[in-house]
């Protein structure tokens, strides 16, 4: 079984629309699609998608903490959430012919200290059944940037491998907990880092001295160029299929899904990287966020490529 957490979960409403939405006026929606959101839930989405089994946990309140749930057994995932005072947030994402996606994200409720140290407690019992643990996504207002960092020991305590992906000082303050695989894009590597990315081998560089703070495997995802994967003793480069993209919203929580359904399956690094970018394109081929045919997976596979390049 795979544990995803959504700390920052949120109530995804996706506006589709037959026309660009212009400043001042009034703009009417053609379709409305509601979600339970948050990249955790994505990354389910997709493991249950794929055949896995997974339960989904984190952080939910107020009466969108409940239509939060509602919408996550819609999917038949098996959710256990933790309830907080604070109210679960709404994010929305308006897809134009034009511009195509734009979203707008609620920073989300604010979290008490005691609901963060209740929470850790439940997140021991939440993860027993598990053999792989995601994490993603920011971090709700008031819980502490070191929150990612105490949930990985207590997962690796348990024997769990651990798959981390946020950004900023989170995840810095997270690396030193040793998470088995983190995944960080090009703009996050150069937040973090504080210098442009002009190649593949600054990228690697940048990613050797993550290794060195503590994260064991740094996976670069570099949108439709594919992806990175630096390991403890070899550099592989995955090129991933081409394909008529609709909508690139939660490729990203597609790769964490996969590979985390990859390795709980027990494949090695290198095929769970090409499988990952396989069904990252699958997604991007699909209007709906976290979302894959798994009948076009086998083609889609097949045409993914991964190469040792160190």
């Amino acid at each position: 079984m795979i544990t995803t957490v959504t700390l920052n979960a949120s109530i995804d409403k996706a506006y589709h629309m037959d026309a660009p939405n212009r400043g001042g006026e009034v703009a009417r929606v053609k379709r409305t699609v509601n979600s339970a959101g948050g990249k955790g839930l994505n990354v389910a989405r997709i493991i249950k998608l794929l055949g896995g089994e997974v339960n989904v946990t984190g952080l939910q309140g107020g009466f969108n903490g409940q239509y939060l749930k509602a919408l996550a057994r819609e999917d038949g995932l098996l959710e256990d959430f933790f309830e907080i005072k604070g109210e679960t947030r709404s994010c929305i994402n308006i897809l134009d012919p034009v511009f195509k996606s734009t979203e707008y994200l609620e920073a989300g409720p604010e979290v008490t200290l005691d609901e963060e140290e209740r929470f850790k407690e439940f997140f021991k019992t939440a993860i027993q059944k598990s053999g792989v643990v995601t994490l993603s996504g920011s971090l709700p207002s008031g819980m502490s940037k070191s929150a990612y960092a105490h949930l990985i020991e207590e997962a690796k305590k348990a024997g769990k491998t651990v798959i981390l992906d946020t950004s900023g000082e989170a995840l810095e303050k997270s690396l030193g907990a040793g998470p088995d695989f983190i995944k960080p894009n090009k703009e996050e590597i150069e937040a973090l880092t504080g210098l442009k990315m002009k190649n593949t081998e600054d990228l690697i560089e940048a990613a050797c001295k993550l290794r060195e703070k503590g994260a064991l495997n740094v996976l670069i995802s570099l949108g439709g160029d594919g992806a990175v994967l630096i390991t403890e003793d070899q550099v592989y480069k995955m090129d991933p299929p081409s394909v008529a993209v609709k909508n690139t919203v939660g490729c990203g929580d597609s790769m964490v899904g996969a590979l985390a359904y990859a390795l709980d399956q027990g494949l090695g690094k290198k095929e769970a990287l090409r499988f990952a970018g396989a069904v990252g394109a699958a997604n991007a081929k699909e209007e709906k966020t976290g979302y894959v045919n798994a009948e076009e997976l086998p083609g889609l596979i097949q045409r993914t490529k991964v190469r040792v390049i160190q």
